[in-house]
Protein backbone atom coordinates (compact mmCIF):
# COMPACT_ATOMS: atom_id res chain seq x y z
CA UNK A 1 0.00 0.00 0.00
CA UNK A 2 1.48 3.31 -1.11
CA UNK A 3 0.70 6.53 0.70
CA UNK A 4 1.78 9.96 -0.45
CA UNK A 5 1.57 13.04 1.75
CA UNK A 6 2.29 16.48 0.32
CA UNK A 7 3.19 19.65 2.14
CA UNK A 8 4.78 23.01 1.48
CA UNK A 9 2.06 24.81 -0.41
CA UNK A 10 1.02 28.33 0.42
CA UNK A 11 0.54 31.81 -0.89
CA UNK A 12 3.44 33.74 -2.39
CA UNK A 13 3.92 36.82 -4.51
CA UNK A 14 4.94 36.54 -8.13
CA UNK A 15 8.68 36.04 -8.42
CA UNK A 16 8.84 34.18 -5.14
CA UNK A 17 9.70 30.58 -4.34
CA UNK A 18 8.19 27.57 -2.64
CA UNK A 19 9.36 24.04 -2.01
CA UNK A 20 6.86 21.23 -2.03
CA UNK A 21 7.54 17.94 -0.27
CA UNK A 22 6.01 14.53 -0.79
CA UNK A 23 6.69 11.84 1.79
CA UNK A 24 6.08 8.36 0.44
CA UNK A 25 5.38 5.19 2.36
CA UNK A 26 5.27 1.80 0.74
CA UNK A 27 6.94 0.93 -2.52
CA UNK A 28 6.28 4.18 -4.38
CA UNK A 29 9.56 4.39 -6.24
CA UNK A 30 9.04 1.64 -8.81
CA UNK A 31 8.33 3.21 -12.18
CA UNK A 32 7.70 6.94 -12.01
CA UNK A 33 7.01 9.56 -9.39
CA UNK A 34 6.23 13.18 -9.87
CA UNK A 35 4.13 16.27 -9.44
CA UNK A 36 0.94 17.24 -11.19
CA UNK A 37 -1.30 20.26 -10.85
CA UNK A 38 -4.90 21.15 -11.48
CA UNK A 39 -7.01 24.28 -11.46
CA UNK A 40 -10.79 24.48 -11.42
CA UNK A 41 -12.28 23.53 -14.74
CA UNK A 42 -9.04 22.29 -16.22
CA UNK A 43 -7.55 18.85 -16.63
CA UNK A 44 -4.79 17.72 -14.33
CA UNK A 45 -1.41 18.22 -15.99
CA UNK A 46 2.07 16.88 -15.46
CA UNK A 47 4.54 19.36 -13.99
CA UNK A 48 7.69 17.38 -13.23
CA UNK A 49 8.26 13.64 -13.28
CA UNK A 50 11.13 11.32 -12.46
CA UNK A 51 11.12 8.14 -14.52
CA UNK A 52 12.78 5.79 -12.05
CA UNK A 53 12.49 2.71 -14.25
CA UNK A 54 14.13 4.74 -17.01
CA UNK A 55 17.21 5.50 -14.98
CA UNK A 56 15.92 8.51 -13.10
CA UNK A 57 15.43 10.72 -16.15
CA UNK A 58 13.45 13.83 -15.32
CA UNK A 59 10.77 15.42 -17.43
CA UNK A 60 9.32 18.89 -17.04
CA UNK A 61 6.39 20.70 -18.55
CA UNK A 62 7.56 23.42 -20.95
CA UNK A 63 5.87 26.04 -18.79
CA UNK A 64 8.09 25.27 -15.79
CA UNK A 65 11.42 24.39 -17.39
CA UNK A 66 14.23 26.43 -15.92
CA UNK A 67 12.11 27.46 -12.92
CA UNK A 68 11.12 24.19 -11.22
CA UNK A 69 13.50 21.46 -10.06
CA UNK A 70 12.71 17.94 -8.94
CA UNK A 71 14.86 16.21 -6.34
CA UNK A 72 14.71 13.18 -4.10
CA UNK A 73 15.99 12.29 -0.65
CA UNK A 74 16.03 8.49 -0.59
CA UNK A 75 16.85 8.31 3.10
CA UNK A 76 13.70 10.28 3.91
CA UNK A 77 11.56 8.73 1.15
CA UNK A 78 10.77 12.27 0.11
CA UNK A 79 10.32 13.86 -3.28
CA UNK A 80 10.75 17.62 -3.54
CA UNK A 81 9.66 20.21 -6.07
CA UNK A 82 11.62 23.43 -5.82
CA UNK A 83 9.62 26.19 -7.49
CA UNK A 84 11.32 29.48 -8.30
CA UNK A 85 10.27 32.63 -10.14
CA UNK A 86 6.65 31.72 -9.53
CA UNK A 87 3.98 33.21 -11.74
CA UNK A 88 0.24 33.68 -11.17
CA UNK A 89 -0.31 30.97 -13.82
CA UNK A 90 1.36 28.51 -11.44
CA UNK A 91 -1.57 28.84 -9.06
CA UNK A 92 -3.11 25.39 -8.68
CA UNK A 93 -3.57 22.40 -6.44
CA UNK A 94 -0.39 20.38 -6.66
CA UNK A 95 -0.49 16.61 -6.33
CA UNK A 96 2.24 14.06 -5.80
CA UNK A 97 1.76 10.82 -7.70
CA UNK A 98 3.41 7.45 -8.14
CA UNK A 99 3.11 4.88 -10.89
CA UNK A 100 3.67 1.48 -9.30
CA UNK A 101 2.30 -0.68 -12.11
CA UNK A 102 4.29 0.49 -15.11
CA UNK A 103 1.24 1.39 -17.16
CA UNK A 104 1.81 2.36 -20.79
CA UNK A 105 1.73 5.91 -22.02
CA UNK A 106 3.54 9.14 -21.41
CA UNK A 107 5.13 9.53 -18.00
CA UNK A 108 3.65 13.03 -17.97
CA UNK A 109 0.10 11.72 -18.33
CA UNK A 110 -1.94 11.52 -15.11
CA UNK A 111 -3.62 8.35 -16.46
CA UNK A 112 -0.42 6.45 -15.89
CA UNK A 113 -0.47 7.00 -12.11
CA UNK A 114 -2.29 4.80 -9.64
CA UNK A 115 -1.34 6.49 -6.38
CA UNK A 116 -2.09 10.10 -5.45
CA UNK A 117 -1.63 12.36 -2.50
CA UNK A 118 -4.32 14.65 -1.18
CA UNK A 119 -2.81 17.75 -2.76
CA UNK A 120 -1.37 21.01 -1.53
CA UNK A 121 -2.57 24.42 -2.71
CA UNK A 122 -0.16 26.90 -4.28
CA UNK A 123 -1.38 30.44 -4.82
CA UNK A 124 0.75 33.05 -6.57
CA UNK A 125 -0.43 36.64 -6.37
CA UNK A 126 0.58 39.42 -8.73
Amino acid sequence: QVQLVESGGGSVQAGGSLRLSCVASGDAYKYSVGWFRQTLGKEREGVAVMHIFGGGVQYYADSVKGRFTLSQDSAKNTLYLEMNTLKPDDTAMYYCAADTRGRPGSVMSPRRYDNWGQGTQVTVTS
